[in-house]
């Protein structure tokens, strides 16, 4: 272990951000908590303007030697450097339905996120009033009436690049409800999604979540009304590290709750007609991804992002043995996932 703490940078609005944090305090990894953009703030630009950033600081504790963006790659080197408390499955084949989560978390509900929080007027308004602060909190009134216009038109501009467009809303309000539902469901008979530890997919999940059931009032309504339990294991998940585990504290791949298929079938209902749909838009170079999502037309434009996803996780899921393999093709059968790794 480096002789100094890790450095998380991020905002509170962010749901990997939050995600990150979530993971570094359930391994009880040591690091220095840093609000991106504030005037604590003292990184240099990482490789892609984007948070959460996680720094590595030199040996002597002067600057930084190296900085990385991206959620799940950042787990995976953590699993790599620290040891303990790990959060990816020792079965190899529960590991890639635990990646196969956390990606349906990070690429599909996150569209739910941001949906809601740039379509509705109230979670507009409190989003406008309370992100600019965040990094400064003495803003004088003028310039955070400029920061709520300057952020509140960017954000609704973007809507339709993440698929949050009128054509589309029945498809996203639709599916977060059933992944509320499925949760709500998982939460009477265990603590987390694959036994009693937390995984990649808790994690990827709880991101979302804590701005979803939290932080936006109307989808927070939505799930105190129909799925109290994940509004309650969100506050459980925001800090982990008081929690014992023990090493054989995973599932049985062949045996997983009904309310984690569930959870899969929903995947396959929405994530994976539109995964797959992505990359093939993005290998025929055209400029829009459409699929058939519950009998609609669900339409936006490609991401190259995405279609990285894909291909780690069909990497993923060759590198396994045959035997593991056929384990994870069982567990999926009927969910309408078969496609992703086809």
């Amino acid at each position: 272990m480096a002789s100094h703490p890790i450095v998380l940078a991020g905002q509170y609005g962010s749901p990997y951000t939050l995600k990150m944090r979530g993971v570094l305090r359930y391994r009880r990894i040591p690091f220095r908590w840093m609000l991106r953009e504030s005037k604590w703030d003292d990184l240099p630009d990482p490789p892609v303007p984007i948070i959460p950033v996680i720094a590595y600081p030199n040996d002597d504790g002067d600057g930084y030697r190296e900085l990385t963006v991206d959620s799940s790659p950042q787990i995976m080197r953590l699993e790599r450097e620290f040891d303990g408390r790990s959060i990816v499955p020792s079965d190899p084949a529960l590991a890639v339905i635990d990646a196969l989560i956390e990606d349906v978390a990070d690429e599909w509900l996150t569209k739910a996120m941001y949906h809601y929080r740039w379509s509705y007027p109230a979670d507009i308004d409190k989003a406008g009033k309370l992100l600019p602060i965040s990094r400064d909190l003495q803003l004088d009134s003028d310039r955070s009436r400029q920061m709520y216009d300057a952020i509140t038109q960017r954000q609704i501009g973007r809507r339709a690049l993440v698929g949050s467009t009128e054509w589309n809303t029945p498809i996203i309000e639709n599916s977060y409800r059933r992944i509320l539902e499925a949760l709500q469901a998982q939460f009477s008979t265990r603590d987390f999604l694959l036994g009693d530890r937390p995984g990649r997919g808790d994690f990827g999940l709880y991101g979302q979540l804590t701005q979803l059931v939290r932080w936006d009032p109307t989808p927070t309504a939505i799930a105190v009304e129909i799925a109290p339990k994940v509004v309650n294991w969100v506050e459980r998940m925001d800090d982990l590290s008081w929690l014992d585990v023990a090493d054989d504290g995973w599932a049985s791949l062949d045996s997983l709750d009904p309310a984690t298929k569930d959870l899969l079938a929903e995947a396959g209902r929405t994530y994976a007609p539109f995964m797959i749909a992505n990359a093939e838009a993005l290998q025929s170079g055209a400029d829009e991804v459409t699929c058939v999502i519950d009998g609609q037309a669900y339409r936006q434009g490609p991401f190259r992002y995405q279609g990285k996803c894909l291909v780690w996780l069909r990497e993923t899921y060759a590198a396994l043995a045959e035997r593991d393999r056929a384990r994870v093709d069982a567990v999926l059968t009927g969910t309408g996932c078969e496609p992703l790794f086809a």
